[in-house]
């Protein structure tokens, strides 16, 4: 009777083995990402109901049209180029101008008796540009070089006392100063010592810019006119560094635009733009690629959404607000494109789950549960 009861509990092991694997198969394995074709299963119309995102493949045929679409998630600054000048300096409204006129007629004009020389201190550029002098009346001096303009007054007195010599010096007012608001080693305000001073040259003049600050921007308050660029594109193009005017004033901030990373990427965070124009094979790279156990390499995910003014029909724009592009980094397409298309401030870059590891996690725990069987049955 034992013997029986023992050869019915070794018929009976395997059928318990099998259910255990059946029911493991019916399982869904935990994941940290859905499949592809779970995200982008509301992209077909259902119905009446309209389609809810529209899915473009990231390809060489498609690039060109993708391209051509809006820039979103930033506000676009104009710059401006630089424009040569003179290495001299020049006199400016607010500019104090003081002069020492040397005099050797026995009866100056100027000079005190005995004197040989009078000193004129404090004269100011007004907002017209000219400055007033004693005896000899209003004189334009604005845009002029200092030795110009030292000229100038020699020969207005040089009417009424032929012997008159002028010197001159000049403080510069705040009309004639470049302010450096933030972002350097050195704030402050600084005079434009000519009319070739540029904004990297201002920048060192600072201390240079702070180390530590991400892709540093710089911004150009002129009037009340804002200008943009990078700090790395003045460095690569010297027809960028823009020659600067008194009363200008320079920001460096650093770049806080952003794109997002999640699913089984090589890490879920939020991550800054380190610089101007990023890739998607660049945020790949930024993000630690995707995970080589989970990830399913012919489903990267980029998903952006623009505003309604970009929808429009054909290849012209997207056909939905909400757009998905695909990647596939499996053939060398789909790499190549990548390298092309440009990630957008707010983009979400996701790595979708692989069916394959999905699978293998089930056929591991069926292995872990036929040796379970097999062991009880040994036993």
């Amino acid at each position: 009777m034992a013997v029986l009861t023992g050869q019915r509990t070794s018929a009976i092991r395997p059928l318990i083995g099998l259910t255990l694997c059946l029911a493991l198969m019916g399982c869904v394995t935990p994941r940290g990402a859905g499949f592809q074709s779970e995200v982008l299963a509301a992209s077909e119309a259902k119905g009446e109901a309209a389609a809810e995102f529209a899915v473009y493949p990231v390809t060489k045929a498609s690039l060109p049209a993708l391209t051509s679409w809006p820039k979103i998630g930033e506000r676009r600054y104009a710059w401006v180029p630089r424009r040569a000048g003179s290495a001299e300096s020049y006199v400016a409204v607010g500019d104090m101008i003081g002069l020492t006129v040397w005099d050797t007629e026995a009866d100056s004009l100027l000079a005190e008796a005995g004197a040989r020389k009078s000193e004129i201190r404090n004269l100011k550029v007004a907002a017209d540009g000219t400055i007033s002098l004693p005896f000899v009346g209003s004189l334009r001096v604005s845009g002029q070089t200092p030795e110009a303009v030292r000229a100038a007054i020699e020969q207005r007195y040089a009417e009424a006392i032929p012997s008159a010599q002028v010197q001159i010096d000049v403080t510069q007012g705040r009309a004639n100063t470049a302010n450096l608001v933030s972002g350097v080693a050195a704030p402050g305000s600084y005079p434009v010592p000519d009319r070739d001073y540029t904004v990297l040259s201002l920048l060192a003049d600072g201390g240079g810019v702070l180390p530590g600050l991400n892709n540093p921007q710089v911004r150009l308050m002129r009037g009340n006119d804002v200008y943009g660029t990078s700090v790395s594109r003045l460095f690569d193009h010297p027809t960028l560094d823009t020659t600067l005017r008194g009363g200008d004033r320079i920001i460096v901030e650093e770049d806080d635009r952003y794109f997002l990373s999640l699913g089984a990427a090589g890490s879920e965070a939020l991550h800054r733009f380190p610089k101007d124009e990023v890739s998607a094979l660049d945020a790949l790279s930024i993000i630690g690629g995707v995970q080589d156990t989970r990830a399913d390499p012919q489903g990267i995910l980029i998903l952006r959404e623009y505003p309604s003014k970009a929808v429009k029909a054909g290849s012209k724009g997207p056909a939905q607000q909400r757009v998905v592009f695909t990647l596939d980094l499996t053939s060398a397409d789909g790499l190549f494109s990548a390298r092309s298309f440009a990630i957008m401030p707010g983009d979400l870059v996701y790595a979708t789950e692989s069916r394959v590891t999905s699978a293998r996690s089930v056929l591991g725990l069926m292995g872990s549960a036929l040796g379970i069987v097999n062991q009880a049955s040994a036993n």
